[in-house]
């Protein structure tokens, strides 16, 4: 059994939850968000609180409703306070703008990047070298700020490209005259 899964989620008074079955769908002050889960898991809604139990004893159904909690847990905290994800632009001559919903990336290619932002999320530019990538959904925000990183990915050598704000990255120690 999960150690996790076995906790309620509970549900803040500002948020109205609503569940179909295997879907559940949260609405709270930042936004809707919704969620389908495998028919293994079961939802139901007690007391202020969102309980997942698994359906039958499979490895499926053991393995899920852990993972069914933990997102659940997640849309709750994202309708509430949001995701944000924070990057930085190492490198000379490298830097970001943002024309509407289009990020404009020069990352020393002979050519600019355009980065059409999806809808539900939101980046802030600032200084031109400082990302911040903002929505109600985890994964969606964490997507975004992995494929902005993965157009310059940080060098090992000097350190230059995209990077998320706290990563390491580790230099190494380049050629040497003899």
């Amino acid at each position: 059994m999960s150690r996790i899964g076995k906790n309620p989620v509970v549900i803040p008074t500002n948020v109205k939850v609503e569940i179909d079955g295997s879907s559940i769908t949260v609405e709270g002050p930042k936004g809707k968000n919704a969620k389908s889960f495998p028919s293994v898991v079961s939802l139901e809604v007690k007391d202020d609180t969102v309980v997942v139990s698994p359906v039958g004893d499979s490895r499926l159904a053991k393995a899920m409703y852990g993972t069914a909690r933990s997102i659940i847990a997640s849309l709750v905290k994202g309708v509430v306070d949001g995701f944000s994800k924070e990057l930085e632009i190492h490198g000379v001559g490298f830097r970001a703008t943002l024309k509407g919903s289009i990020l404009d990336l020069s990352l020393g290619y002979s050519h600019i990047i355009e980065y059409q932002i999806p809808e539900r999320v939101q980046v802030t530019v600032t200084g031109n070298t400082k990302l911040k990538v903002e929505g109600i959904d985890k994964q969606e925000v964490g997507a975004v700020a992995a494929e902005i990183r993965s157009f310059y990915p940080p060098e090992p050598y000097k350190g230059k490209g995209v990077r998320i704000v706290g990563e390491y990255v580790r230099r190494k120690e380049g050629k040497t005259v003899a």
